[in-house]
């Protein structure tokens, strides 16, 4: 499947390429993969790009952290007390309905141009995604494991530590995928809007020049951390859930 991938992308590249080159794709608007490639190089030859995607990193990987332990934590909470989740669902859902666009200046307002902003803005978008995984995750639990590991005497905590978070490993992580993608994309707005660093503030300064040459390479930059770091959530979550059997190895034994 990887080479297929890689195919796929060669080819869009190259159709790209030939359609910028030929005349039928204006550079001015498309750049070349080419000139693309040459630029990223030039940033990462000459050192300048690495203070701007050190600040992104920073900045992604605190509002990504924050943001799961805080929907990790709630989410529990509230799928574990009935009184809670009636007392704030109006509120999470209106919380969860406002628009994160709206809400960067007023970050930008409170906490500055500086990287806290950003983790705000990152904050509001992750949080939310984990809380509601993680919420559904517990509540899906099967009651009769709850009641049989009950029944063997089996603590609140025990129940946490060996049957919820188990069963609800699934479904936090279905939502670690998704997030950490959220995330940059928050962070870079939050650069976009005003920042005097990270991806995005290249970004925004060479749109600002109509450099479409410079906007193509730090969305080329991005998606490759994504790439990155989306390969390590998936790889924490093999090791973490290492113990279930995998689905493609028992759907062949059932076939046999």
């Amino acid at each position: 499947m990887v080479v297929w991938q890689l195919l796929l992308g060669a080819a869009f590249i190259a159709l790209w390429q030939s359609g910028a080159s030929s005349g039928f794709l204006d550079k001015f608007f498309f750049s070349r993969p080419t000139d693309i490639a040459a630029r990223i190089w030039q940033m990462f030859a000459s050192g300048e790009i690495w203070a701007h995607l050190g600040v992104t990193l920073a900045e992604t990987f605190l509002s990504f952290a924050i943001g799961v332990v805080l929907g990790i934590a709630f989410g529990f909470l509230l799928a574990r007390s009935g009184f809670l989740a009636r007392l704030f669902d109006p509120y999470i859902r209106i919380a969860n309905a406002l628009p994160r666009v709206v809400l960067a200046p007023m970050f930008l307002l409170w906490f500055g141009l500086g990287i806290w902003s950003k983790v705000a803005l990152g904050v509001t978008v992750v949080f939310f995604i984990v809380f509601f995984n993680t919420y559904q995750g517990v509540k899906e639990v099967d009651p009769v494991l709850m009641d049989n590991a009950r029944m063997l005497g089996a603590s609140e905590r025990q129940l946490i530590r060996h049957v919820l978070i188990p069963s609800a490993l699934t479904w936090i992580f279905s939502s670690l995928h998704i997030s950490i993608g959220f995330a940059i994309i928050s962070v870079v707005v939050g650069e976009y809007l005003g920042a005097s660093k990270g991806i995005g503030y290249l970004i925004s300064q060479s749109e600002g020049v109509f450099d479409t040459t410079g906007v193509f390479a730090g969305m080329t930059v991005l998606a490759a951390v994504v790439l990155a770091v989306g390969a390590l959530v998936s790889r924490a979550e093999r090791w973490l859930l290492r113990w279930k059997p995998d689905r493609s190895t028992s759907e062949s034994r059932e076939v046999a």
